[in-house]
């Protein structure tokens, strides 16, 4: 057991795309890589041998949430996050912080940590760097995100630019917290769309000497497309070539491919599974929405395209019945379908890096998936 380690195989001729490998305590996985979000020990409605069938990698659960229920020292007992869902492969644990910040008020955040109210029964929480990097320590995943402050969209540069200085200072006392030797810790770069405040913060957060380096603020509410792409274009020359790069948040197909062309090695999102339980399905062509009346009696499956177990046994019409019927099934069906979709995209990157045509692979999928013909 020990420390996540990236190898940089090759860059793509044309673009900043990069084929890796991470080597992890459960073998070795290619990047870049799209991390299924399990928020509390669990990628809703699916198992972990569907998982393994869709062919995840790293999935990402949520400390905040794992700390109020069942608790760290549950999972602790139980041996740990893996031992507790029975999940043979890489996890990774969020701070909390996306959480906390969404639930606390600006005036409750100190130099100490954030005040906060438990979104289940109202009761007053205090959450620090050093608490969160211990409760992550207990539940013993792969990678530990260290706490940092979430800003909103609209924040000005002055309030980013004393918000990034102090996230600094939250990293370094996280990283002296930091106890669990099996476990990788990442820094967070923030700064919103602001270059000079993004280069700082990657300088300095690179100085404190992580494991792997995230770009954050990214995918809070309100961010623009093109704010998220000058947060990554902003951060990313000031990265280490030799650990792994992650855009947090992101899972939209475009922003995937967009971020891999800028460098970036591995995402997450919760977007799939949330499309799933509203009856939207990824697909070669765009986004469909299974609820409209038009696939009533279509028997066909749902991306001809897919190598998934629901495309290959189910048809829109059927899971069209299961949405509107609200049974669970329909949701799970879904969700196998868009996780495999996401990471077939990313194979399909690693494909176009190889070759060293990767902008070609954008401009063909553009075409298909936003063009006028879906």
């Amino acid at each position: 057991m020990g420390k996540i380690k990236y190898t940089l195989i090759k860059t793509e001729g044309k673009t900043k795309a990069r084929l890796g490998k991470l080597k992890t305590n459960y073998g070795e996985y290619d990047t870049p890589m799209f991390m299924p979000v399990g928020t509390q020990a669990t990628v809703k409605t699916l198992s972990v041998e569907e998982l393994k069938s869709l062919n995840a990698g790293i999935i990402l659960s949520n400390t905040y949430h794992l700390w109020l229920r069942p608790g760290e020292n549950i999972i602790d007992h139980a041996g740990g996050l893996h031992k507790f869902m029975n999940w043979n492969g890489p996890i990774l644990t969020d701070s909390g912080g996306f959480q906390v910040f969404s639930l606390a008020k600006p005036k409750d955040i100190s130099e100490e940590g954030v005040k906060f109210k438990n979104h289940l029964n109202g009761d007053t929480l205090f959450l620090t760097p050093e608490k969160s990097i211990e409760i992550q320590n207990k539940l013993d995943s792969d990678i530990a995100m260290s706490f940092d402050e979430c800003p909103p969209a609209s924040a000005s540069h002055e309030y980013l630019e004393n918000s990034i200085k102090r996230t600094i200072r939250w990293a370094k006392r996280g990283k002296e917290a930091h106890k669990n030797e099996n476990q990788s810790l990442f820094g967070i770069i923030q700064g919103g769309p602001y270059e000079d405040l993004r280069k700082y913060s990657a300088i300095e957060t690179v100085k404190l000497g992580f494991d792997g380096y995230s770009i954050g603020g990214v995918a809070n509410d309100g961010e623009s497309t093109e704010d998220m792409y000058k947060a990554i274009d902003y951060s990313i020359p000031y990265m280490p070539e030799d650990k792994v790069r992650y855009l947090m948040g992101v899972g939209e197909p475009r922003d995937i491919i967009e971020g891999v062309i800028r460098g970036v090695d591995i995402f997450d999102c919760v977007l799939p599974t949330r499309l799933a339980r509203h009856g939207h399905a990824f697909t070669k062509y765009g986004k469909i929405n299974l609820k409209n009346a038009k696939y009533k009696e279509d028997f066909s499956p749902v991306d001809s395209n897919c190598d998934c177990y629901t495309c290959k046994n189910y048809t829109k019409a059927y899971i069209k019945h299961l949405i509107n019927a609200d049974e669970t099934l329909g949701a799970r069906l879904l969700s196998i379908h868009n996780i495999r979709f996401l990471i077939k995209l990313t194979e399909d990157l690693r494909e176009a890096i190889k070759n060293d045509n990767i902008m070609e692979y954008r401009d063909i999928f553009m075409r298909d998936y936003y063009g006028e013909n879906k």
